[in-house]
């Protein structure tokens, strides 16, 4: 969503709407920005990517704007157990992410390349490219 926002209460998605009007209704929020295009969380619908521990087996996905697994995907329970902590959502099947408000504040910020430049989960940055 280009020229959008998205404002954060919280976990939870308060509003979604173009920039100029939701930094006009509640101009004492902060703003975040950053140069790529605004959208939901990505769902992960394979298995993981191999990583030494399940917890970097984790931020791999989130480090690509991944906030949502299929729970067909964690079998063990140490790489479920890591995806849960990290708030992670675990679907039992693939439901299409959306920005909604009052959904969870799952969203990524995608550069013109394709590089995740953020990912929030449950409205936490779990991921900010340096």
């Amino acid at each position: 969503m280009s020229e959008h926002a998205v404002l954060v209460s919280g976990d939870r998605v308060e509003a979604v709407g173009p920039l100029a009007e939701l930094s006009s209704a509640y101009a004492g929020a902060r703003v975040r920005r950053w140069p790529g295009t605004l959208g939901p969380g990505l769902l992960h619908d394979s298995p993981l990517p191999p990583a030494p521990t399940p917890r970097e087996r984790v931020h791999a996905l989130l480090r690509t704007g991944v906030t949502a697994v299929l729970v067909e995907h964690l079998a063990d329970p140490a790489l479920r157990a890591a995806a849960e902590r990290s708030d992670m959502l675990v679907l039992a099947t693939a439901v299409a992410p959306t920005l909604r408000p009052g959904g969870r504040a799952d969203l990524a910020v995608h550069g013109v390349d394709g590089t995740c430049l953020v990912t929030v989960v449950a409205g936490r940055i779990v991921h900010r490219r340096a």
